[in-house]
């Protein structure tokens, strides 16, 4: 089973808003407690300052004085961590590694923001239409979507990038086409069950225009669960980039991104170990504090808890 599936399936559940909370929701007094349950929460703070330092660190990386990404020196290739001020070492092509890993979060946190954003613009717009239309509407638009479902995520990302050919753009394009149907059906999901609270129906019945009902009823309920849900694909946006740029689908060298420099260098792997592993730590390191910090997010904002 796509287990992007699983998780939108999840996220819905525990989400959704019903009754009461839908008011709440859109309350200052609401994200005010969300806030509160956020900052008691420690795994989820931690999360939060590791990700904070990492953003910092790739923003201002071009003032940090760290050397040239892209000098190469053959003579120091593969130096251990220490050697001659390059703190972590260098790697295959005698490129300093800190640098290295500092420039490449600025590419592959960009490729696992922006592909999440679009697909929730595009997906989410999707998804409530085709939940507040219902009907004929709705199916079609959903059937379209579940076509997707046909395929994991994984394979449907790989087999767009070859379709499309190597490059950050395609890349982007890629993964935004992978994640635009689970935010589809979350978003469809959730506006389903609010076009029926009762709080619409008042709207309806004093003739409010369906844009109005729309933008000031619907999706001020129903933004919560899905930004919710898209904060978990950040995650899974940075791996599966940085698988891309492993096969040679995504970023193509001489760029500094993770996934591509832990493919140059994992022919190095016996031989320098420590310096082969970093992309890859931080790899994980990124994309398990962001996940981390969307369940802590959804934690905070099920007011059933």
């Amino acid at each position: 089973m796509n287990t992007i599936t699983t998780s939108a399936t999840a996220t819905a559940t525990a989400s959704a808003p019903a009754g009461p909370a839908a008011f709440r929701r859109a309350s200052k007094g609401f994200w005010h407690t969300v806030g509160r349950r956020l900052a008691r929460d420690p795994i989820t703070m931690i999360c939060a300052v590791i990700l904070l330092l990492i953003v910092l660190a790739a923003v201002f990386a071009p003032w940090l004085g760290l050397d040239d990404p892209f000098k190469q020196s053959m003579a120091r290739r593969l130096k251990p961590f220490g050697y001659q001020g390059h703190w972590l070492g260098t790697d295959e092509l005698g490129r300093d590694m800190l640098s290295r890993l500092v420039f490449g979060a600025r590419m592959s946190l960009f490729t696992g923001f922006v592909p999440v954003a679009l697909a929730t613009l595009i997906g989410g717009s999707l998804g409530v239409v085709a939940g507040y239309a219902g009907g004929r509407v709705n199916m079609v638009i959903m059937r379209c979507i579940d076509v997707f479902y046909a395929f994991p995520s994984v394979l449907l990302a790989v087999a767009i990038s070859g379709f499309l050919g190597s490059g950050q753009v395609n890349g982007l394009v890629s993964l935004t086409l992978v994640f635009v149907p689970p935010v589809a059906r979350i978003s469809e999901s959730v506006t389903t069950r609010v076009r029926n609270e009762d709080f619409v129906e008042a709207a309806r019945a004093t003739g409010a225009p369906t844009l109005s009902i729309l933008f000031t009823h619907v999706l001020s309920n129903v933004l919560g669960p899905i930004l919710v849900y898209a904060s978990s694909l950040i995650s899974v946006s940075i791996v599966i980039a940085s698988g891309l740029s492993f096969l040679g689908l995504g970023v193509t060298p001489p760029n500094a991104e993770w996934g591509l420099m832990l493919s140059t260098l994992r022919q190095a792997i016996y031989v320098a170990p420590l310096t082969a592993i970093l992309p890859g730590a931080m790899i994980f390191i990124t994309s398990m504090c962001f996940s981390l910090m969307s369940d802590g997010l959804r934690n905070a904002m099920d007011v059933k808890v």
